[in-house]
């Protein structure tokens, strides 16, 4: 498995973020983590990417272990946050070589800061200033950043969120592409994306799995995604 998540849970306070959550999921999968806001989608995500250790449970990812291993799965894992983080002073292929500086890719770092900017449609905006760019673009440079080291695992938390219908085409293509070759979790609150991008969809709600299977599964014994996530979700 590319990530086996067995028992977690996410204390804050007396609250719980995330309730007994155990998941496996395969190499080459792409998975829609779906939920409402507040769900317990992105606290997941930032335990799986070790920014923050759960509270009991155990997430092993590519076979190491997030407690006694985390630097080997950061090298192992992209991760695009939510509110995407960028250096909007500097230029684009500026930004991607200081990321790729970071992962010590050192032989091959103006080769791969190419490859990256092709594979994510940079081309013509890469001599531009992020600041510049318009949110579609700088989404495909998160993108570039959490591609940049050629990780096994993707995390993505809304990737789409906030984009017009053309950027989000892109966006999502892109997404598929990337996925014919890699293990892809995204979180999501759209029922769309998942149906547009995902072979599999988690459902999650007050921090507990409420659904597990892959998503034509689910809309041919439901009728529709939305009925499930509506069924499961608004009680």
């Amino acid at each position: 498995m590319s990530i086996e998540i067995k028992g977690v849970t996410k204390l804050y306070g007396q609250q719980k973020a995330l309730d007994n959550v155990t998941i496996s999921i395969k190499k080459g999968e792409i998975v829609g983590l779906l939920g409402p806001n507040g769900a317990g989608k992105s606290t997941l995500m930032k335990i799986i990417t070790c920014f923050m250790p759960p509270s009991s449970g155990t997430v092993d990812v590519c076979g190491y272990n997030i407690q006694d291993q985390s630097i080997d799965i950061r090298k192992l894992t992209g991760y695009l946050p939510e509110n995407n983080p960028l250096y909007i002073d500097m230029y684009v292929k500026e930004y991607l070589d200081f990321i790729a500086g970071i992962h010590h890719l050192k032989k091959t770092t103006a080769s791969r800061i190419e490859e990256i900017i092709e594979i994510t449609g940079l081309v013509d905006e890469k001599s531009k200033k992020i600041g510049a760019l318009s949110k579609g673009y700088r989404q495909r440079v998160g993108l570039a950043q959490a591609l940049i080291h050629d990780p096994q695992v993707l995390i993505m938390d809304e990737p789409t969120s906030g984009l017009d219908p053309n950027q989000l085409a892109e966006i999502r293509n892109l997404i598929r592409e990337i996925g014919s070759k890699k293990t892809v979790m995204l979180s999501t609150h759209i029922m769309q994306e998942v149906e547009a991008v995902c072979d599999r969809v988690i459902i999650i709600d007050h921090g507990r799995i409420v659904a597990d299977d892959r998503v034509e599964t689910l809309i041919e014994e439901n009728g529709s995604l939305e009925r499930v996530f509506r069924k499961l979700t608004l009680k």
